[in-house]
């Protein structure tokens, strides 16, 4: 009786053992996790700060604004900024304003996912060739795109959608209002997220993803 009592303890020993090492396992894991995300933080202000300086010109001017979010670095641009009323053809002007965010994509954020997001106010289109607001969105987030790979961004790395007017941030009741919904944002992505830079949908925007591919 003695005896298996013994061998009792001794599994029970090892039973408490085992299970403070995959308890202390556990707190090693989280602890990684943390300290990744808060790399991944630091990255992502880094980059913001390296923008800031950039387009200070640009965001005293109220073209551009910057803004950290839960899906990353946003960077938003007024359409009129990019592109002339009902175009998707890139302003000449507005390149050299690209070129600066190229600079910190390829310096400050050389391997995150970049996504590309056209939005519009909630004006019918009348007088262009677009049917609807959802592929006027769509075609400005593909100019931007296709610039940013014709400078040198892995094209890996990128993808564009087309919300249309079905995310604005302001009422569309004033000329101001529709003007600030009128934006293209450019978002630069946390490396620890394993969400796509775009989800396709059919009722809330018209997406088209270019070259997307979920993060490994």
């Amino acid at each position: 009786m003695r005896s298996k009592l013994i061998f009792l303890l001794i599994i029970f020993v090892f039973i408490m053992n085992g299970c403070a090492l995959i308890l202390q396992k556990g707190r090693r894991s989280d602890l990684e996790k943390i300290e990744s995300l808060e790399g991944e933080l630091d990255q992502l202000k880094n980059a913001k700060n390296a923008l800031t300086r950039r387009l200070s010109g640009e965001i005293r001017d109220k073209q551009v604004k910057l803004r950290m979010a839960e899906k990353g670095l946003v960077i938003t641009f007024v359409a009129e900024v990019l592109f002339n009323s009902g175009k998707a053809v890139l302003k000449k002007k507005s390149l050299p304003i690209l070129d600066k965010v190229v600079r910190i994509l390829k310096k400050e954020a050389l391997h995150n996912k970049i996504g590309i997001e056209g939005h519009t106010d909630n004006e019918p289109i009348k007088r262009s060739k677009w049917k609807s607001n959802w592929e006027l969105s769509t075609q400005r987030a593909l100019g931007v795109l296709y610039y940013l790979e014709k400078k040198g961004i892995n094209p890996r790395r990128l993808s564009a959608i087309g919300y249309g007017e079905y995310q604005p941030v302001v009422s569309n009741a004033t000329p101001s209002g529709r003007k600030t919904n009128r934006r293209v944002e450019i978002v630069i992505l946390p490396r620890a997220s394993k969400k796509s830079a775009t989800v396709p949908t059919v009722k809330k925007g018209y997406s088209l993803n270019v070259y997307d591919e979920e993060l490994k």
